[in-house]
């Protein structure tokens, strides 16, 4: 016996270890994971709370995947559905992680029609598969949310139906996990079928899509940091560059103090992930995701003041003559990344509360809405 637990004991001391294990005795930094995530949302008007509640909610989800070590890269897709003879049948927006960019696109989305039951699910659950153009490696996490009330139509005979499009997906890779809105039985059996054929999960949740805010001690501070941020941004490139830039700084200026911290987290955790090895994380964060702000560029070394090129900046700046332009960028650079400080550390109190009150809400059964099952299923996905 004596003798077995000596060998027992050397077996676990020399037993290999494993790789992240040995990375980590190495001291290498783990693998940056990929992560791709397409919502297909029904945007018939019985979907309107759901529809509301994603707009305020796309930014949460977004925070919640990258507040992990090494945070991820990100990409979302969108694509908006309802049935023939409607305005569209489907709206598809590819994967991009310029989230500013899909979130501008998220909110034209608007519930209307519809009413007549069943959509256009086959269609759309097609070209999620099919158009979006998913990253072909099997390392990269591919998730695709399907977000109804109303079963799919069968009787269209020029459409692939769900059960060859689950069998393209699990091909490609491709997880489809569904969630039901509303209790409408003809659609939980096949919502359910759906994410079984394609290795997903199914969830039901309250037809308004049953999203809570929650409010912080912080969040007045934050949205005037969020104003005064907004104010340091300088377009920069092609017009329909700067008319993008200004675009997104608008829907970012005007958002609810709740969407505007988890939008300006983002963010920081974007930034802070870009810095290269051999520098620490930029004092300045982006203020707009994607291209386009100039001040995030020059102080990250993307862009030299003196090689600004003045095609590419406002008419206003391009009034300035090139000592005053220095100066001014110069100043708005100086004032962004003081604001930041302020900024980053409301954002740790924020996470520290945020995270608190989930936990509260989830000991009362409560908080049980779309964002949080669809954190649920990408962080029980995650490797």
């Amino acid at each position: 016996m004596k003798k077995l637990a000596l060998l027992l004991t050397a077996c676990l001391i020399f037993a290999p270890l494993s790789a992240k294990d040995a990375d980590k005795k190495k001291g290498k930094k783990p693998k940056k994971e990929t992560i791709e995530v397409c919502f297909v949302l029904d945007t018939t008007g019985s979907m309107s709370g759901l529809i509301e509640g994603a707009k305020q909610k796309i930014w949460g989800i977004a925070n919640e995947i990258l507040a992990s070590e090494p945070t991820p890269n990100l990409r979302i897709g969108l694509i908006g559905y309802r049935d023939r003879k409607e305005a569209y049948v489907t709206q598809v927006h590819d994967l991009s992680d310029d989230i500013d960019d899909i979130y501008a696109k998220l909110m034209k989305f608007q519930a209307q029609g519809g009413g007549d039951a069943p959509e256009s699910v086959n269609q759309a659950l097609h070209e999620a598969v099919t158009k979006i153009q998913w990253n072909k490696s099997k390392k990269v996490l591919k998730l695709v949310f399907l977000v109804g009330d109303a079963p799919p139509h069968m009787d269209y005979q020029d459409e692939i139906k769900y059960p060859e499009i689950c069998k393209m997906a699990a091909k490609s890779n491709i997880i489809l996990n569904t969630v039901q809105c509303g209790d409408m039985s003809s659609t939980t059996p096949i919502w359910k079928e759906i994410a079984k054929l394609a290795e997903g999960d199914y969830v039901a949740i309250a037809q308004s899509g049953g999203v809570a805010a929650i409010s912080t001690p912080v969040d007045a501070e934050i949205a005037k940091l969020n104003r005064e941020l907004g104010v340091t941004v300088v377009a920069y490139g092609r017009a329909e560059v700067r008319a993008f830039v200004g675009e997104k700084l608008k829907l970012a200026t005007e958002a609810k103090d709740e969407v505007a911290a988890d939008r300006l987290s983002v963010l920081s955790f974007k930034s802070k992930a870009s810095a290269t090895k051999e520098s620490s994380a930029p004092a300045v964060a982006a203020y707009i995701d994607g291209d386009g702000d100039l001040v995030a560029g020059l102080a990250s070394g993307k862009y030299d003041y003196e090689e600004i090129e003045e095609a590419k900046l406002s008419d206003e700046l391009k009034k300035m003559d090139p000592e005053q332009r220095t100066a001014y960028l110069k100043e708005q650079v100086a004032k962004r990344a003081d604001l930041q400080k302020k900024l980053d550390e409301l954002l740790a109190k924020r996470r520290d509360f945020v995270t608190a009150e989930k936990a509260r809400l989830a000991k009362e059964g409560k908080g049980d809405g779309f964002d949080k099952k669809v954190s649920e299923i990408i962080s029980k996905r995650r490797r």
